[in-house]
């Protein structure tokens, strides 16, 4: 399906978009929504490593600035930020949030309400931050929108350890994807996440992200309207492996990628157990990142 810059959403049929928010919710029967495959009835009241149940939490929504400025524009990025998390990495700056659920309750109702509201303030997307547990809930959110004028792109901004039968269900939905690619190797995925295969998963989902939205397009005013924008966190002592990240990245996705290289590494939350990463970023370090990453580039 070819939209052009026009929002991908608008032109799926009312029966395909029915399909999918079925499809969706019968995954959280035995919910593998993510790798993790927990497999539990979220329906029965049972939670999962995300602790989610049915009704989506958030900690708070309103335009935000501190995104990329492909993002953020005049008026703002319409953030939508998640409580709870599948990922549990030992350095979150929002552990509130993502680890000890702080937030509230709202209905698919609401939550297609605050979107419409945030469109309203102007805002040049909508961004569901942390989504991924409540993947069915903002599919079935965005229907609803649809029908009250909702018409501004949707960006998925998650921590990239994603099911690719998720990521699928979302084609022609989700206009952005904005993955983290936090770790270059399975083991420090382990070490700092929890999770045996973070490398191996998140190499699958974002190429399967690529392969349905491209590189990153632009209007005529520099606002992202389509494709793909990648996250990396640069840490302390090459802890994220920022030479494997980009070489995959250059060699299996796009040398075109849109690669957010961020420096606003400093230890949180559990980083005080880990050494090697209890401490803020270099500047060499980060310099050396950009190096490392234009030599994977150039060759």
């Amino acid at each position: 399906m070819d939209t052009g810059l026009r929002p991908s959403y608008l032109s799926l049929s009312k029966d395909d978009f029915e399909t999918k928010i079925d499809k969706a919710y019968s995954i959280l029967a035995k919910c593998i929504l993510c790798p993790r495959d927990c497999k539990v009835n979220r329906f029965e009241g049972k939670i999962g490593i995300c602790n989610s149940g049915v009704t989506p939490l958030i900690s708070s929504y309103g335009p935000h600035y501190g995104e990329e400025k492909e993002l953020v524009g005049k008026f703002g990025s319409g953030t939508i930020f998640f409580t709870n998390c599948n990922l549990k990495c030992v350095f979150c700056q929002n552990y509130d949030i993502s680890h000890l659920g702080k937030g509230y309750e709202v209905s698919i109702e609401k939550l297609s309400d605050i979107m419409i509201s945030l469109q309203n303030r102007k805002c040049h997307n909508i961004n569901f931050v942390t989504p991924t547990h409540y993947m069915p809930q903002i599919i079935k959110s965005v229907y609803l929108s649809r029908t009250k004028g909702l018409n501004i792109p949707l960006v998925y901004n998650c921590g990239g350890y994603e099911s690719i039968t998720s990521i699928r269900l979302l084609r022609d939905i989700i206009d952005i994807y904005m993955p983290d690619f936090k770790f270059g190797s399975n083991k420090s995925g382990f070490k700092y996440l929890g999770v045996k295969d973070y490398f191996d998963k998140t190499k699958k989902a974002i190429k399967e992200m690529h392969n349905q939205v491209g590189d990153l397009k632009l209007d005529d005013n520099g606002i992202a309207k389509r494709g793909l924008l990648i996250r990396h966190l640069v840490m302390p002592n090459n802890s994220s492996k920022t030479d494997k990240v980009i070489e995959y990245i250059s060699k299996e996705i796009s040398r075109n990628s849109y690669v957010n290289l961020m420096d606003q590494y400093y230890p949180s939350y559990n980083s005080k157990y880990h050494l090697e990463i209890n401490r803020r970023l270099t500047k060499k370090e980060f310099l050396d990142s950009i190096e490392i990453s234009k030599k994977q580039l150039n060759r």
